[in-house]
């Protein structure tokens, strides 16, 4: 799903290409040990989606075809959370390859994300929006995502650069989780200003639509995975299991994760691909659940085609994945990777 030029290619949506698609393949060739792979997709990515300077601006999240048959940016905006991986990718590739340009260049993005994507949010202190536009629809409102805050990487940041934001925007993630999730399930999106609750997404805000409640689904479930993949000595972590707890209860009765969960913790569709399985399975390892752990395990090598070492039964999703090519020398450690060991 990478293209010889170091692009993306997302299929269930047109072969367009995300910001985020480039930034996690970025992080999985710099697990893979594969610098070359790293180079094509950093060069990509500055090349198409930064007008050829990353130092300058960041990157567009939305790369596509037009109708014309031209393919260009098809949204200029950036989206945060790619934002904060590849400036995250770059400053551990800086230190795993000891490459001060890579660490230069992470150290530009993250300060220029602080300067335009965090911003204070009454209720929840400093914290990361989404993105710098379309996320403040009203003086009073703020739409936030928690599955853009992974832990480790705040923690990486606020111990690169003590002198940000970071550690608030970590300490951010507490009531998000705890006040925006009330059944103790992530949400995908949450509404903050007067009070923090559930809300539908900001595309549903913008076009008046609330046939569909605010859910917990696609978002929401990366929120597990980043809590089960962070150390345990992260600040504040503790609780963060405790405010999202409706996952680890639900799977103690159920073999699989829900599909989608509304505001109210009512889960309204339980056909959840194989994928959630992999996500919340680092979350429940962590917590010490082994049974529950198993299970999700067993489900993942149940659909598992051993020819390709991926899962061959699981139906299109609106999720952006991406592959990396065969490492290039020893693989580093995923987990000292997350948390800097």
């Amino acid at each position: 799903m990478i293209a010889g030029d170091g692009r993306v290619l997302d299929r269930s949506a047109g072969d367009r290409t995300t910001s985020e698609a480039q930034a996690y393949a970025m992080f999985f060739a710099l697990v893979a040990n594969d610098r070359p792979q790293f180079d094509r997709l950093l060069h990509w990515t500055e090349s198409n989606l930064a007008g050829n300077d990353l130092t300058v601006r960041l990157p567009a999240w939305s790369w596509g075809k037009n109708p014309d048959g031209s393919w260009k940016i098809q949204d200029p905006n950036p989206a945060s959370d790619a934002d904060l991986w590849i400036a995250f990718d770059l400053l551990e590739a800086g230190r795993l390859w000891r490459e001060p340009r890579y660490e230069r260049l992470g150290t530009l993005i993250a300060a220029r994300i602080a300067q335009g994507e965090v911003a204070s949010v009454p209720g929840v202190g400093t914290t990361l929006l989404p993105g710098a536009i379309g996320f403040h629809p009203d003086p009073n409102t703020w739409i936030l995502n928690p599955s853009y805050l992974p832990p480790f990487i705040l923690v990486r940041l606020s111990t690169a650069f003590p002198e940000g934001p970071w550690s608030a925007v970590l300490a951010s993630l507490q009531p998000i989780l705890a006040k925006g999730s009330p059944a103790k399930f992530a949400m995908d999106w949450v509404a903050a200003g007067s009070s923090i609750l559930p809300s539908v997404s900001p595309a549903q805000l913008a076009a008046g639509d609330y046939t569909v409640p605010p859910l917990g689904s696609y978002d929401a479930i990366q929120v597990y995975l980043w809590l089960g993949l962070s150390d345990k000595a992260t600040p504040g972590l503790k609780s963060l299991f405790d405010a999202t707890s409706g996952m680890s209860a639900y799977l103690a009765t159920e073999v699989t994760p829900p599909h989608k969960v509304d505001g109210q913790g009512i889960v309204i569709a339980t056909d959840a691909p194989v994928g959630f399985s992999a996500a919340v399975l680092p979350y429940l390892q962590i917590l010490g659940l082994k049974k529950q752990a198993k299970t999700q395990m067993d489900r993942i090598g149940a659909v598992k085609d051993a020819s390709t070492a991926s899962t061959a039964k699981s139906p299109p999703t609106t999720t952006r994945t991406s592959s990396c090519s065969p490492p290039a020398g020893p693989k580093a450690d995923i987990t000292s990777i997350v948390t800097g060991n």
